[in-house]
C-alpha cells in the first residue's frame, strides 16, 4: 500500500491519483498541476537515492539511539545493499548519516564529529546527513545551528528534507577548493 494509504495496487511504486474526470495531459503522462493529486510513495530504494546512497556503499552512522527512526535505516541498508557501520568502523565509507538531538550538544560537539566523518570517507569526499528531530519535537535542534557547525567545519549544509515523520534532514557536503 502507498504512503497515501488507499492504493495497494501499486505497491509503494511513484503513482498519480487523478481527481475523476482528470486526464493526463502531459507528455510525460502526468496529470497536469491542480487537476490531480500526486503521491510519491517512498520505497526502500527511492529513500536510500533521495539520501543520494546508491547500491554497494557503505554508511558510517553516528547518534544511533532507541529514538532513531528504523524505516530510514532499513531504506538506507536496501538502497545500498549494506548494512549501516557504527562509528567504530575503522575502514573508509562512502557516506554518513549523523543521528543529532540537543542533549547531544553536551556530549560532544557537531563541528568535531563533521570533521571526522569527512575524515572516514573515500577521499574526503562522500555525503553527510544530519538528522534532527523535527520542531516542536523533544531535542529538536535549529538549521541555523548545524548550517554554523558545518561552516566551523570548512563545509556547507546543500539542502534540507523531512526524512520521517519525526526526523528532518540536512545535507553537508565540503567546500570545493578552487585551483
Amino acid at each position: 500500500m502507498c504512503a497515501c494509504g488507499g492504493c495497494p495496487r501499486y505497491g509503494g511504486l511513484d503513482h498519480t491519483h487523478a481527481v475523476p474526470g482528470a486526464r493526463p495531459d502531459r507528455r510525460d503522462g502526468a496529470v497536469a498541476p491542480g487537476k490531480g493529486r500526486t503521491h510519491v510513495a517512498v520505497s526502500a530504494a527511492g529513500a536510500g537515492s533521495r539520501f543520494g546512497f546508491t547500491t554497494g556503499q557503505v554508511i558510517q552512522e553516528f547518534g544511533y539511539d532507541d529514538d532513531v527512526d528504523p524505516r530510514v535505516r532499513e531504506e538506507i541498508e536496501e538502497a545500498t545493499g549494506n548494512e549501516l557501520v557504527d562509528e567504530d568502523y575503522g575502514d573508509v565509507c562512502d557516506g554518513t548519516l549523523i543521528w543529532w538531538r540537543e542533549d547531544d550538544a553536551e556530549q560532544e560537539d557537531l563541528t568535531d564529529l563533521l570533521v571526522d566523518a569527512q575524515a572516514n570517507l573515500e577521499d574526503g569526499g562522500g555525503l553527510i546527513w544530519v538528522l534532527t528531530p523535527k520542531p516542536g519535537r523533544p531535542g529538536h535542534v535549529r538549521p541555523s545551528d548545524i548550517e554554523e557547525a558545518a561552516r566551523t567545519a570548512g563545509m556547507h549544509a546543500t539542502s534540507a528534507a523531512a526524512v520521517a515523520d519525526a526526523w528532518s534532514g540536512i545535507r553537508i557536503a565540503s567546500r570545493s577548493r578552487v585551483r
